[in-house]
């Protein structure tokens, strides 16, 4: 199982910008798909979730509204819209593969490498 998100970069407040997560792996029909952010010096926090079979999703309260998860099942690929980007967002993303529809990060068992993301003026 290998997991690469990819779409990172330097945006200004405002601004959208779409993160991609292309997954190789056996079709589970129970995985979950998580995305996931860490900024220097704080704890990982959970962004948004999605079940591969059902596309029942499931966000964080400070991208509530604003981001936009949604999965392609024929590309293997998880997609997170992030629209009016805040300089608070900015944070390396992660995505990550799990059994059960959770936010907890212990819940998922396959991680890929992060992107950067940075908002600023």
């Amino acid at each position: 199982v290998q997991l690469q998100a990819s779409g990172g970069g330097r945006v200004q407040p405002g601004d959208s910008l779409t993160l991609s997560c292309a997954a190789s792996w056996r079709t589970y029909s129970s995985s979950v798909i998580g995305w996931f952010r860490q900024a220097p010096g704080q704890e990982r926090e959970f962004v948004a979730l999605i079940r591969r079979s059902s596309g029942t999703t499931y966000y964080g309260q400070s991208v509530k509204g604003r981001f936009i998860i949604s999965r392609d099942n024929a590309k293997n690929t998880v997609y997170l819209r992030m629209n009016s980007l805040k300089p608070e967002d900015t944070a390396v993303y992660s995505c990550a593969i799990g059994s059960s529809f959770d936010s907890s990060p212990s819940a998922y068992q396959t991680w890929g490498q992060g992107t950067q993301v940075t908002v600023s003026s």
